[in-house]
């Protein structure tokens, strides 16, 4: 075969980090080849580290051959090789290895090795925790199988160390874990994945060494992290026709500032490949002539702003050195900076809308190719959903988190009623669901979810199903579709029946009942369809079929377990994205490029991540094992920032602000900016786009709504009204049209909580009913306090206060019924009889004619020289005597001045007494008696003053021009939202300069 290299071996050669890396490869060894002949590129083999860049290449290929038919090489991942496969030939190996372990079996495996071994960490792992801690020690095996270290052996003479008691404890676990794993992968005759693609590599190194391959041999773009992938290079690189790709090796750097490359440099990983390979950086030639002057000075400009931290000290004189070495009136700093530029949002929001700016305006210039790169899969969700205003879909690397998927929702929702089958939102979310159908028709279904909502899981949350289904004792089909969604929960709760289930059990009744819920007259419709559905139901299946190792859990353990593993799990879609734009991981990244790079989430501790901390090992622990340190990745991560940021066109974006607290923008951002302000520079700024940013959701001009003030026709205003409503005409007219004209009422949310109402409710029906059990005049019983105690408390459960509520409240209770019994006792000797919520009005004349006033009195002590004492229970603040007289709070003065009229049925020829609020807490003090009028002249006069205000009020309302305004007394609404107040738009109006309260 004629030689397509013009040197013998090794031959090592690298692309520069400016320069496309696929598309270069692709035309390099088109160019070397095709003069062979058209068979000579298909005899080719090309080793890429992932199948992303696989996929890349035979694009480029593609490009290359101008759109004419071309046989393309033998493309292979390095990552997903195997015996009897290309670049193997039949019968090249015996190694006769067992099968990968499937990932799903290998998580589950661990997590039970860890639960049956967590007594050497002194704890206890449920299922979740058991899980979490798999993930850890799958970590620690990876590193030292891809490392090739036998960590069993050293992990012994760790054990007996001088470390730190808990670092022992770790050492311990580790050595058990390993030991039990080994073992059971024996029993399944399987074997880890990284251990399993070492050998592969291991062998098909030995291989080549022994039968070295005649044919065209690439490897391309690996650096060679793991020490068998990179004695692999080293082989390929030494074949008859092999050579290596490197992807952006700094030949520029000085000597010096090379030696001191490390672990965090981006040359760290391929200086350590070089040094493997006994190769020097000198035998490393270009794989094409250099023809981009502009793109060589952005890199050399890149690769000195990531020089080592121990030679910077002499970066002037690499600056004076750049400008000698450019021609003349050529400054590299200005050539370098042409096509970078920075945009510094505010905050991760803007940052998500600033890149989806710059991907919408690569689309202005026609065939232009744009691509985000982020580590931030957070901003990158952000950047989609943002994209979506203008109907487009970026290809993200990533895929989708399954827990966006309805199906994903629908199967957290039923695992969570598990542990709270009577909450009313979860409930509510199930019986809704697009997916649940019950059967039902969708007519029928609809109309059933409408009427269980409003008349059964709105409002405090039913003890129970059997007072659930009281309430909906008129509505049968709403309790119809209640028993139907019970019965198909029941599916996923039953098997917990003895408290515990094993997660295998527990997953396979989630997806009976998920069935049983999507049931519908054309089956389980989209249940299981498409890629959300494919990725639970692969999901669910794996637990179902491989987690019998998972520790047993509760009902709660096993809504935790599934959304760690649903959390965990993305999908690709595979729907229609816009072929020009994608958004990539830093990883995804390396291979492939785009007319203009957006790099995104460049925040210290995003870009680059923190070094993660290791649960089971110390630094000297990890470095004596001979794992390496966790400052690699951050190198990795360098080396993906300087290839990236040497494209023609990149934007760099970072936030000045993260999670609502200030962001450090990355080390290598500072770096750039630090480097070409010495040379006198500075990095193009896109403020454009940060203008677009804040101008494009901002209002165009600020015009806030006016207070409110409708004038309904006046036949239309009420003519009766009851005194707490006359409370709210005073206020707030507003709330008063809101609901006495237009009818709109207050809906109550789901699992409403009790706590204020119920108390309130239960301490009118404790009052209510120790009266009429112990009526006035007659004895009371020494256990008084006991009674009223218990008619509270039962008063509660009624309303529906969650046990755990009630047990706070029995101590209140106690205190309050001691105080309730001296009251009582006290109060008795001076009156002849008590009435309990006795209702009353008085009609009279006003300009919208009769007028009709009602109350309805919590308590009326009567006296025998005929004076009515008026009572009104209150659990929280009472009206302050300052409010009744403005008018404000005339609940009581109202009350007054209809039994002075005789408006009470059995009440005559009494005159008003004492208006007293008791405010019942049980605290400290448990109750205090408020009077805002004392009996006699005080009262009487108190009673008509607010009687003729509201003759005059009414009167006023008869003007057509009189409007229901909201907030007229803002110094009594400034505390209190009201039902009405987002209706009236408070806190528009309120916040522009009118007067009212604050929301």
């Amino acid at each position: 075969m004629t030689p397509v290299f013009d040197t013998p071996g090794p031959r090592w050669f690298s692309i520069p980090a400016h320069r496309p890396f696929v598309e270069d490869l692709a035309a390099g060894l088109h160019a070397r080849l095709s003069p062979l002949g058209p068979e000579a590129l298909s005899q080719a083999v090309v080793l890429t580290p992932t199948r992303r860049g696989a996929r890349a290449l035979a694009e480029a290929f593609v490009a290359v051959s101008g759109g004419k038919a071309l046989l393309l090489p033998q493309i292979r991942a390095l990552g997903d090789l195997d015996e009897g496969e290309p670049p193997f030939e039949p019968g090249d190996l015996a190694l006769d290895l067992p099968p990968a372990v499937s990932s799903w079996r290998r998580r589950f495996e661990l997590a039970r090795i860890a639960a049956d071994h967590a007594h050497l960490l002194q704890r206890e792992l449920d299922a979740s925790g058991a899980l979490e801690m798999a993930d850890a020690l799958a970590g620690f095996l990876d590193s030292a199988q891809i490392e090739e270290i036998a960590a069993r052996g050293r992990l012994e003479s760790l054990v007996d160390g001088d470390l730190a008691k808990h670092w022992q404890v770790s050492a311990k676990f580790l050595t058990a874990a390993l030991d039990a794993w080994a073992d059971r992968l024996r029993e399944l005759d399987l074997i880890d994945v990284s251990e399993r693609r070492v050998r592969l590599l291991r062998a098909l190194g030995e291989l080549w060494k022994a039968q070295p391959p005649q044919g065209v041999m690439i490897a391309a773009g690996s650096t060679g992290t793991a020490p068998a992938t990179a004695d692999l290079l080293a082989v390929i690189a030494g074949l008859p026709q092999g050579a290596v790709v490197l992807p952006g090796l700094d030949e520029g750097l000085a000597e010096s500032a090379w030696a001191d490359v490390g672990e965090q440099h981006p040359q760290g990983a391929m200086k350590r490949l070089l040094h493997r390979a006994c190769a020097d950086r000198d035998d490393v030639r270009p794989w094409t002539p250099e023809a981009d002057s502009q793109g060589r000075w952005r890199r050399r400009l890149v690769n000195e702003a990531l020089r080592p931290a121990e030679a910077t000290a002499d970066w002037l004189t690499q600056i004076a050195r750049l400008r000698a070495e450019a021609p003349a009136g050529v400054d590299p700093f200005t050539e370098g900076l042409k096509g970078l530029s920075v945009a510094a949002a505010r905050t991760e929001e803007e940052a998500a809308l600033v890149c989806a700016l710059l991907l919408r305006e690569a689309l202005e210039t026609p065939g232009l190719t744009c691509a985000l790169v982020t580590p931030d899969r957070e901003l990158s969700r952000r950047v989609g959903a943002r994209l979506a205003r203008w109907g487009v879909a970026a290809d993200d690397s990533a895929g989708a988190d399954l827990a966006g998927y309805p199906v994903a929702v629908l199967a957290d929702h039923v695992a969570a009623l598990g542990a709270d089958p009577l909450d009313p939102v979860r409930l509510l979310a199930v019986a809704k669901h697009p997916l649940v159908r019950l059967g039902l028709d969708e007519a029928k279904l609809a109309d059933a979810r409408r009427r269980l909502e409003g008349k059964g899981l709105r409002g405090p949350r039913p003890p129970s199903r059997e007072r659930l289904f009281e309430k909906l004792k008129d509505e049968p089909d709403a309790a119809d579709l209640a028993r139907r969604l019970f019965a198909a929960l029941d599916l996923a709760s039953d098997v917990f029946a003895g408290g515990e289930a094993s997660p295998p059990d527990a997953a396979s009744a989630l997806a009976r009942a998920m069935e049983a819920l999507a049931d519908g007259p054309d089956g389980y419709g989209a249940l299981w369809n498409g890629a959300g559905g494919e990725g639970l139901g692969g999901l669910l299946a794996a637990l179902s079929g491989e987690g019998d190792g998972l520790p047993a859990a509760t009902p709660a353990g096993f809504h935790d377990l599934l959304g760690r593993l649903i959390g965990g799990e993305s999908v690709r879609t595979g729907g229609a994205t816009h072929p020009r734009l994608r958004i990539l991981g830093a990883i995804e990244a390396r291979l492939v490029r785009a007319d203009r790079l957006i790099l995104a989430g460049l925040e210290e501790g995003v870009w680059p991540k923190a070094p993660p901390t290791d649960p089971f090992l110390s630094r000297p622990m990890r470095s004596a094992l001979g794992l390496p340190p966790p400052e690699r990745r951050v190198g990795l991560s360098a080396h993906d920032f300087a290839q990236a940021a040497s494209a023609p066109e990149v934007v760099l974006v970072h936030s000045e602000r993260r999670g609502g607290a200030p962001a450090v923008e990355s080390r290598w951002l500072w770096r750039l900016r630090t480097l070409a302000k010495g040379a006198g520079a500075t990095l193009p700024e896109r403020h454009d786009v940060l203008e677009w940013a804040r101008a494009i959701d901002a209002p165009k001009t600020y015009d806030p709504v006016k207070r409110p003030a409708p004038k309904p026709p006046v036949e239309h205003r009420p003519r009766e009204m009851p005194v707490t409503r006359i409370e709210a005409l005073t206020r707030d007219p507003y709330a008063v049209w809101a609901r006495g004209i237009l009818n709109l009422k207050r809906i109550d949310r789901p699992d409403e909580p009790v706590d204020v109402r119920a108390r309130g409710t239960a301490i009118h029906r404790a009052f209510e009913q120790l009266v009429l059990k112990h009526p006035h005049p007659g004895p009371l019983p020494d256990d008084l306090a006991e009674t009223f105690r218990t008619l509270y408390l039962d008063a509660l459960r009624q309303e529906g206060m969650p046990d755990a509520a009630l047990v706070r409240e029995a101590a209140l209770a106690t205190e309050a019924a001691a105080w309730v019994a001296d009251l009582e006792a006290r109060r008795r000797e001076h009156s002849a009889r008590i009435v309990v919520e006795q209702s009353g009005k008085v009609v009279f004349p006003s300009a919208l004619g009769d007028f009709t006033l009602t109350a309805k009195t919590d308590r009326i002590e009567v006296t025998a020289d005929g004076v009515g004492h008026i009572l009104d229970y209150k659990t929280g603040a009472a009206p302050t005597a300052k409010m009744v007289e403005a008018g404000f709070s005339p609940q009581l003065t109202l009350t007054a001045a209809i039994l002075l009229r005789g408006g009470f049925e059995g009440i005559h020829d009494v005159a008003p007494g004492d208006l007293t609020y008791l405010r019942v807490t049980g605290r400290k003090p448990a109750g205090q008696e408020v009077t805002i009028a004392a009996a006699g002249g005080e009262s009487l006069d108190a009673a008509d003053a607010a009687f003729e205000g509201l003759r005059r009020l009414i009167d006023r309302y008869a003007d057509p021009e009189q409007p229901y305004l909201s907030r007229v007394a803002p110094q009594f609404v400034k505390d209190h939202a009201g039902d009405y107040a987002h209706l009236a738009r408070v806190f528009e109006w309120s916040t522009a300069g009118e007067d009212g309260g604050d929301e």
